[in-house]
């Protein structure tokens, strides 16, 4: 008969062979960034999991020693403990998504980061287009935030960099999103909501490229100057008309 510690041994063991399978590949992930968060919440669970299986067994040990061995029911409640423990912290605490407006906030490292990881969330409610431009742009964001960690944080290219990735890139997908699905296919300008979305995300993928190769030349100075503009060329993209918003009392 096996002890109830080889028993949690083994699964332990093959608990933490599930995690490194989620973590390789970077699966579902569009960035370095966010699977670099999720490599982290993955690497805590991991942790909880020992933690907790090992109190299992040192409470095991415990009652063994003071009862002069815990018999089959013992190995049973303990092996049931083991399992309760796995199951537990391997699912919670759950990888929260952050909220929109929390986006541009902290070093660049983190927005990049949970920009990656909130546009992931969003791909199964985009068309394929934009899911294809989104991993596209997930790949651009990891080049950009290489090239923004060596730039005083004070630069005002810095910021009108942040407000590209962390407020009007998120915001054009969100205004897609909250359009109602039953209108997504009404023109619009000559365009559907699909459309706009897939040609405001080529612009944008095209416009974070271009500011990767400023940063790289060290032309802080006309990156401050083009990024006065981006208000104005992207702020507006997929706005939803009147004719396309929500009707007053929905969400």
């Amino acid at each position: 008969m096996t002890s109830p510690a080889s028993d949690s041994a083994r699964t332990l063991s093959a608990a933490r062979t599930a995690l490194v399978r989620q973590q390789g590949g970077r699966r579902g992930s569009i960035g370095q960034r966010s699977s670099e968060i999720k490599r982290r919440h993955l690497t805590r669970k991991a942790v909880r999991m020992t933690v907790a299986v090992t109190a299992v067994l040192i409470a095991a040990m415990a009652t063994g020693l003071a009862m002069n061995g815990i018999g089959l029911t013992g190995l049973f409640v303990t092996a049931l403990a083991v399992i309760a423990a796995l199951l537990l912290f391997g699912v919670f605490p759950r990888l929260q998504v952050p909220s929109l407006s929390a986006l541009n906030s902290g070093d660049v490292r983190g927005m990049v980061g949970r920009t990656e990881l909130w546009l992931e969330a969003q791909r199964p409610a985009l068309p394929a287009p934009a899911v294809r431009l989104v991993d596209q742009i997930g790949v651009q964001l990891d080049g950009l935030g290489l090239q923004l960690e060596g730039i005083d944080p004070a630069e005002p290219a810095v910021g009108e960099v942040r407000k590209l990735v962390g407020e009007l890139l998120p915001g054009m997908v969100d205004s897609y999103r909250r359009i109602p699905p039953h209108l997504k296919a009404e023109q619009r300008g000559g365009r559907s909501a699909d459309q706009q979305l897939a040609d405001g995300l080529g612009k944008i993928s095209a416009e974070i490229d271009a500011v990767t190769r400023q940063l790289a030349a060290g032309d802080l100075d006309a990156l401050a100057v083009r990024g006065r503009f981006l208000d104005y060329k992207y702020g507006e993209v997929l706005e939803p008309a009147p004719s396309l918003a929500a009707p007053t009392g929905q969400p």
